[in-house]
């Protein structure tokens, strides 16, 4: 069996989220953190696989370990890439708009709790289609996969580790918070959403 884990493209220049996202954290943040986890996930299924063929489990305690944070780290990190554009700094609209208005009362509260998450989260602020109760909710991830939800998919992702934002803003998460916002593009989040509410509803 091969693994075919790969660190993804971003989808525009290293330099076409600035002022907000500087040129380099972005190549710092994909070039070096995301590709850590690329290699971790794949160094951990190669463990697995070599394990299986030898009929030995040593070592793979920790390789399943490893999938899960390195596995939750690359899926996550390819969501917050399409989750921000140069285009991008207005708000959800549509059927997301309508269910975000829906499920939290308002899109304001809904943005509240969202940032609220973010600035709590030690990894990522999450909204996520619930499938099991049918709702969209916020959720604090701490790393890559504390505080997930067994059957909830992400629609929104945003990272609040410090590599995300100490260069350019020092220890304001509220400032980097801020410049999410103003570069969150919902044309991905549109589309997952949609996907989920067709696979579960």
């Amino acid at each position: 069996m091969s693994h075919h884990h790969e660190l993804p493209e971003l989808p525009y220049d290293y330099d076409a989220l600035e002022p907000h996202l500087s040129e380099q954290v972005l190549r710092w943040h994909h070039d070096r953190h995301h590709q850590a986890y690329v290699d971790g996930l794949v160094s951990a299924d190669e463990t697995l696989e070599a394990n299986r063929a030898a009929g030995n489990t040593d070592g793979s305690a920790a390789a399943m370990r490893s999938v899960t944070h390195n596995g939750c780290g690359h899926i996550l990190h390819e969501l917050f890439w399409l989750n921000m554009s140069p285009d991008g700094g207005d708000e959800a609209d549509g059927s997301l708009r309508e269910r975000i208005e829906e499920d939290f009362g308002s899109y304001e509260a809904w943005e509240q709790e969202f940032r609220t998450a973010a600035g709590a989260a030690g990894g990522w602020a999450l909204l996520v289609y619930d499938s099991f109760s049918n709702q969209l909710r916020n959720l604090i991830v701490d790393k890559h996969d504390q505080g997930a939800l067994w059957g909830s998919h992400p629609v929104l992702a945003l990272d609040v580790w410090e590599h995300s934002y100490y260069y350019d803003n020092g220890p304001d998460r509220g400032d980097f918070i801020d410049k999410f916002f103003n570069v969150v593009d919902w044309d991905e989040p549109n589309r997952r959403y949609q996907q989920y509410v067709e696979l579960f509803e």
